[in-house]
């Protein structure tokens, strides 16, 4: 393959080769239904993975005009393998564990993914067991009470997890108003006064042919699968032979954020202060991402990193120390994470700004870009070994980028990325405005000293 392939949503078949000669294959069904394949060359196993673009992102408040759904997709993700008119739940778990298969669900900002992994002759199973679970869950009402203490336990024990909870303020304090800042699972309130009547309408309304899209890496033969996944659709009742098309992607122009909280401290009797400074990022279809990707790499991500080196080899202040840049359709973030004991927690921070600042005003070395492309070339080498990554890029590449890139052509991309693009990229970073969230036992005054300085100019060269 030469170069990224695009995915027009109107385009009824593709088919193409990419690197390492696996096949990649796209086919629009009549009823808007898109399909993604990739089979890989000795593979025995299969991920496939049934989505929709719906997330918590998606979810409406009661102040909004519609029925108020907070929390309704981290309960349909649950809800989804509690049975359907043909499979209780312990058939569907019966399905996949008597194949040592694995099952899950993914619940983002942007999306909801069901998926299962099984040997290659377990395929056609493992794809009517999800299709019958997508289409057909019957939200039963005494299920739904029960799941909703389930996953109040599960928000109480990311709310022990200071770092869960760091995080969530993080997003919330960088994003504020904007539904990217909401907590993806929910809120215990939301998760509390959330109703079934309510969730079955999130349900009924945005798990439709047209949102449908389904990804199968590994062994996988696309026409067998095909006929597979049409039978199953067919028996639940939907209507493939109708006309169709395929919800549109998401605009990807960012808005305009309200002002970012400065501070955000959550006392908390803890040993260490989990820390995260940052702001705002770019968006996930943005030319930058490439450069972002290689500025993250050098800054903080493993143990060369600059944030690593000068955090914790140097000054011994942190144990975990890293960077990171998640990216949306319309909003991004860049955040500097650390964990460390109160009294270090404003030394951190003020390194952490430094180092950001230190990057835009003096740039990154021929050696740091030499080990970036080094760094990121490896590791995706080595994450596409698992069908699972295949499946979840072929997901994001049909959801959200509009375009298919394979290795080598990623690869190209970050050969290509100079020391300038590095620089210009770190400098709109460094410019601000910062958030700081620290969760533990500090002190809100002692931050003021980093985040009131004046940002540096987003023109340095």
């Amino acid at each position: 393959m030469n170069g990224a392939v695009d995915l027009p949503l109107g385009q009824a078949d593709l088919t193409f080769r990419a690197a390492g000669d696996t096949l990649v294959r796209r086919t629009l069904l009549t009823s808007g239904v898109r399909v993604l394949s990739e089979r890989v060359p000795g593979s025995r196993s299969a991920t496939v993975g049934f989505w929709v673009a719906v997330g918590s992102r998606d979810e409406h408040s009661a102040e909004s005009g519609h029925r108020a759904t907070y929390g309704s997709t981290h309960f349909l993700e649950h809800l989804l393998f509690k049975g359907t008119p043909q499979r209780t739940a312990l058939d569907i778990a019966i399905s996949f564990d008597a194949v040592g298969g694995e099952h899950n669900a993914i619940t983002a900002k942007e999306h909801t993914c069901y998926y299962a992994r099984v040997q290659d002759r377990d395929l056609p199973m493992a794809i009517r067991v999800l299709a019958d679970m997508f289409t057909s869950s019957l939200l039963d009402p005494d299920e739904f009470e029960s799941e909703r203490g389930v996953i109040l336990e599960e928000l109480a024990m990311a709310g022990d997890d200071p770092a869960d909870v760091a995080s969530e303020r993080f997003f919330e304090a960088v994003l504020g108003a904007h539904p990217l800042g909401r907590p993806i699972g929910g809120t215990p309130d939301s998760i509390r006064s959330a109703t079934r009547d309510a969730v079955w309408e999130h349900y009924r309304a945005n798990y439709r042919p047209a949102d449908l899209v389904v990804t199968i890496a590994g062994a996988v033969d696309h026409d067998a699968a095909i006929a597979e996944l049409e039978a199953a659709l067919g028996s639940a009742g939907w209507a493939l032979d109708e006309p169709g098309e395929p919800v549109a992607r998401r605009a990807t122009a960012a808005p305009a954020l309200e002002a970012p909280t400065p501070i955000t401290v959550v006392e908390r009797p803890t040993e260490q202060v989990n820390l995260i400074l940052g702001v705002p990022g770019v968006v996930a279809t943005d030319d930058r991402r490439v450069a972002l990707s290689v500025l993250n790499t050098i800054f903080g991500s493993g143990m060369s990193s600059r944030l690593f080196q000068q955090v914790r080899e140097r000054r011994g202040l942190a144990y975990s120390v890293y960077s990171f840049a998640p990216g949306y359709s319309d909003a991004g973030l860049f955040g500097m994470y650390a964990g460390c004991t109160p009294s270090k927690a404003p030394t951190v921070a003020a390194l952490m700004r430094s180092e950001l600042e230190r990057l835009a005003s003096h740039g990154v070395t021929a050696d740091e870009l030499e080990r970036a492309a080094g760094q990121l070339g490896g590791a995706a080498a080595l994450a596409l070994e698992d069908s699972d990554t295949r499946m979840s890029r072929l997901g994001r590449a049909e959801l959200m980028l509009g375009e298919f890139v394979d290795l080598d052509e990623a690869l190209r991309r970050v050969s290509l990325v100079t020391a300038d693009d590095v620089q210009s990229l770190a400098a709109d970073l460094a410019a601000g405005p910062y958030s700081l969230v620290a969760v533990g036992s500090a002190d809100e005054s002692e931050f003021h000293a980093v985040i009131d300085q004046p940002a540096i100019r987003s023109d340095v060269a």
